[in-house]
């Protein structure tokens, strides 16, 4: 984990991701216009330090990582090692570490699956994933983020109607450090012209029906039409592994 010399108070970032929204575009119901990502990235690198910042990534592909990197080269890449990944992904990430100016950080839970079996039962996934999800992703990226002021995601207003309000720049009031979503008008097309563009890793699950990957005991392939996170947690009401809300 990254740590900066001098990290800025919480009343200091909330200052800059308020500035930040002004200038490069706020929540788009606002109506105004939104800067591109290039935009949003490079004035991330005009007032933080690449030690400053983290960039979230599921290893779905490596758009956002690579260009972030062109701005702030060897930045650190966030990767939630649950445990319990498609092999694919762990292929991706290798990938990405081997041909992205980055540095992947792998996060770690606390109990490996094994352990959190043998004291929640095996399969804790399919019974309350809730809890599967708070402890596998959520609390290990919370401890991460520790070490941060700003974090980008490559959340897209796009992938599912909780995300529609998605801003380029907030302040991340549960993580207490600035958030920055430089793809958010981003549809899954742009992604992957973007990646096919520069020769990005993309999951080659991608091509496979999944346009959202997570777990692979929550996941399952989308079909035509349907929404994007379809395939999350598909049979129950939950929506969102709880990183973004």
């Amino acid at each position: 984990m990254s740590t900066t010399a001098a990290k800025r108070t919480i009343d200091e970032l909330k200052t800059l991701a308020e500035a930040g929204a002004r200038e490069l575009g706020g929540a788009p119901e606002a109506g105004a216009a939104e800067s591109n990502p290039a935009d949003v990235i490079r004035w991330v690198s005009e007032h933080f330090d690449t030690a400053a910042c983290a960039v979230a990534c599921s290893m779905a592909d490596a758009a956002l990582p690579h260009y972030v990197a062109q701005y702030l080269p060897g930045v650190d890449v966030l990767f939630l090692d649950t445990g319990y990944h498609f092999p694919e992904t762990y292929t991706t990430r290798d990938e990405v570490a081997r041909r992205v100016d980055v540095t992947i950080v792998d996060v770690l839970p606390e109990q490996t699956v094994a352990e959190q079996d043998a004291e929640f039962g095996k399969d804790l996934f399919a019974r309350d994933p809730g809890l599967c999800c708070a402890r596998r992703k959520v609390a290990p990226l919370q401890r991460s983020l520790a070490g941060y002021e700003l974090w980008f995601t490559g959340v897209r207003r796009d992938e599912a109607p909780t995300r529609t309000n998605t801003p380029l720049i907030t302040f991340d009031q549960k993580n207490g450090l600035v958030k920055v979503n430089p793809l958010a008008a981003w549809s899954f097309d742009d992604l992957l012209d973007y990646a096919r563009a520069f020769d990005v890793p993309v999951n080659p699950l991608l091509s496979q029906g999944y346009p959202s990957i997570g777990c692979q005991p929550c996941t399952r392939p989308v079909a035509e039409g349907e929404d994007p996170r379809a395939g999350r947690w598909s049979g129950t009401t939950k929506t969102e592994c709880g990183l973004h809300t």
